[in-house]
């Protein structure tokens, strides 16, 4: 094509070639009215007039390309052009405002379709520009995104990667390093007979040579760079480049003479067509007269339909706020429901606990097993309220964890070895090797998701496996998209039922036999998957089984996991045993938190009110209080706000059964430090107390 001979020319700075066979493209884009090769070929005629620095002449050019390639939307030329006007005016024309924003334009643009050897391009060309003006640390970040993405960008760029690299550890002080780096540009630019990078890379490393006192190799190398550049600018070979440029602009003054007298037989077809069009001014006119009484009429007739619908807005507003009035009273409700749900719970589930680790006979005990499985599975119901509460008034955020996938699979799959053994299942966990092994996401609310999916297919499954597998859907960047498959063989789906299991509150065809939950599994599955910007798919057939889908992104950079997992080390041992102050009005729960407590060498004293323990306050030393929120006439705000008013400043934790989004504003600005919710996992306790008392 005439497009790619005038670009093979370019390379070889063949100027005359180039400029020739980029004017005929034109012409033939121009005859077809093919945007795209208009484009094209301007931005073509622009390179040469800026290897040529002819700079306003290729600003207009690629002004003018530029048009044409958002008239059609297509970003790669975007991306291509904003990056080589960003050229001129950073290495020419040193207006480095205007160039860093056409910079970020093109990577925007590459990134808009997915281009990384477009963005990696363009950050390329940043990193020169930061290190041109001595912001080596600012273009070190370009650098280091180039570094790990060469293998995205055409061999042609390899020698300018190697002399930024170069610039960069010469201006670091790591000479040996930044030798090799320009020597490998030289090779490789040599190899390529890439003239015009090889002789920006006998610059730079001149300009490195004569700054650690190597005089004559700098010499040499820069007598090199003078050699290369009379090559690529031979006058005479210049003289007919331009000449050829000549040539372009006088097309264009004949295609801007041939629009001119279009325009002129345009204006003279108009003029004969005015009187026809005074004739229809004036039968406008007569036909406007008539619509506006039309349109009177309409208004008469709309200022009384307006006065009846300002009534019914009344009554709408009326109806609205009665429904928002609704909505935060069944709130209340539901918060209400859950406190006076898992205060009780608190106490048999660490009762429950403390006997079966104090009487170590009674851990088979079957009916111990079933008071804590009771308990728990009640806890599970009121958290599936909850949970599906806050998801629908938008208050549920997804949170960022390193975790290692494997062992989170095999923690969910020993959870679950209870009710996999009730039906005599096993639990298969496929995972692809190709994933990496450590992943940045919320690992709670994938955990909630899978355990619910694989609880279900065990409890509808006998004697059989379910299979978990997790493969690589892809990956763009260092975001893996993982995609996750619930395999059972139980007892399947019908397909006019398939879409309303993720309602809420439905059971599909539920025997006596089955599983009592909530039928809030599936809801609750399906909206944090949303949650993920994801969907869940279903393929089930009776009698034969079930397959659950949905592809969920995670960040696999390792290096930040590895961060994030340095920064989550916490010392969950206390240098020596801790006095504590327990504040709490339920006897039961005074056992339990005493029992926790003193089971890791610390003691206590227990306050049954406010009162009681502003009194031990004043008379003896406690490292830290946790403090029940709701007791009778003075309250955990309450005593927490007198607490801090006596002077003390010992942390102080609330220990409720209400959710902690929302009590924790109030807590704090009660004074107290930190909130835990009941029930609550032993190790968080003392994570909490260790931080607060450190």
């Amino acid at each position: 094509m005439l497009t790619q001979k005038s670009e093979r020319f370019l390379n070889n700075s063949e100027f005359k070639e180039s400029l020739f066979y980029a004017r005929e493209a034109l012409k033939l884009s121009i005859s077809l009215n093919d945007d795209y090769f208009k484009s094209i070929s301007y931005k073509i005629i622009a390179s040469n007039y800026e290897e040529l620095s002819e700079y306003e002449k290729s600003i207009a050019n690629y002004n003018i390309a530029l048009q044409y390639a958002e008239k059609i939307g297509n970003s790669d030329l975007l991306s291509r052009i904003n990056n080589n006007i960003g050229n001129i005016y950073f290495f020419h024309k040193k207006e480095y405002e205007k160039a860093l924003d056409l910079y970020d334009k093109s990577i925007f643009y590459g990134e808009q379709i997915q281009d990384t050897s477009r963005v990696a391009f363009a950050n390329l060309n940043l990193a020169w520009a930061k290190f041109d003006i001595g912001q080596y640390d600012e273009g070190y970040k370009h650098l280091n995104y180039i570094n790990k993405n060469i293998h995205y960008l055409n061999a042609d760029a390899v020698p300018v990667v190697f002399m930024l690299n170069g610039m960069y550890n010469s201006y670091k002080g790591k000479v040996d390093i930044a030798t090799s780096d320009f020597e490998k540009s030289i090779a490789e630019a040599t190899r390529l007979k890439q003239d015009v990078d090889l002789s920006f890379a006998y610059l730079e490393y001149s300009m490195f040579l004569n700054k650690y006192g190597l005089y004559k190799s700098a010499f040499e190398n820069l007598d090199q760079y003078r050699i290369l550049r009379s090559k690529i600018y031979d006058q005479q070979k210049l003289k007919k480049a331009l000449s050829e440029g000549l040539n372009f602009e006088i097309d264009e003054y004949k295609r801007a003479l041939v629009q001119i007298n279009q325009e002129k037989a345009d204006q003279a077809s108009k003029l004969k067509k005015s009187r026809i069009t005074v004739y229809l001014f004036v039968a406008g006119i007569i036909g406007l007269l008539i619509i506006l009484y039309s349109v009177y009429k309409n208004y008469l007739y709309k200022k009384k339909l307006n006065s009846e619908l300002q009534i019914a807005n009344s009554e709408l507003k009326i109806a609205k706020d009665m429904a928002i009035e609704a909505a935060k009273v069944k709130t209340q409700f539901v918060s209400t429901i859950s406190h006076e749900l898992r205060t009780p719970l608190y106490g048999v589930v660490g009762l429950a606990d403390m006997i079966m680790e104090e009487y170590k006979g009674s851990a088979n005990s079957k009916h111990l097993n079933s008071l804590k499985f009771s308990a728990e599975y009640l806890l599970s119901l009121v958290n599936d309220i909850l949970q599906i509460n806050k998801i629908e008034e938008n208050k549920l955020v997804l949170e960022k964890y390193c975790f290692n996938l494997v062992d989170q699979l095999e923690t969910i799959k020993d959870s679950l070895s209870f009710i996999s053994k009730f039906n005599k299942n096993n639990i298969v966990l496929d995972i692809a090797k190709d994933i990496p092994a450590n992943l940045i996401g919320d690992k709670i609310r994938l955990c909630q998701i899978l355990i619910n999916l694989i609880s279900n297919a065990l409890k509808f499954t006998s004697n059989d496996e379910v299979l978990l597998k997790v493969s690589l859907d892809k990956k763009l960047g260092e975001v893996c998209f993982l995609k996750f498959e619930v395999i059972d063989h139980g007892i399947g789906i019908a397909k006019k039922n398939q879409e309303k299991i993720f309602d809420k509150f439905v059971q599909i065809e539920r025997k006596n036999e089955d599983y009592q939950g909530t039928g809030l599994g599936l809801s609750i599955v399906k909206k944090l998957v949303n949650l993920f910007g994801s969907e869940i798919y279903i393929e089930s057939e009776e009698h034969v089984g079930s397959t659950f889908t949905f592809t969920i992104p995670f960040d696999a950079d390792q290096e930040k996991c590895k961060k994030m997992m340095e920064d989550e080390i916490i010392d969950h041992q206390t240098c020596k045993p801790l006095k504590i102050l327990v504040v709490e009005d339920n006897k039961i729960n005074q056992i339990v938190t005493c029992k926790t407590l003193r089971d890791k060498n610390h003691s206590c004293e227990v306050a049954e009110s406010g009162s009681k323990a502003l009194d031990l306050l004043e008379s003896e030393h406690f490292d830290a209080i946790l403090m029940d929120i709701n007791m009778p006439v003075m309250d955990g705000y309450e005593t927490s706000r007198e607490i801090r008013k006596r002077g003390f400043k010992i942390p102080i934790i609330a220990l409720t059964a209400y959710g902690r989004d929302e009590i924790i504003e109030r807590v704090l600005a009660s004074g107290m430090d930190d909130c835990l919710v009941k029930p609550f996992e032993a190790v968080t306790l003392f994570t909490i107390i260790n931080r607060l008392v450190k």
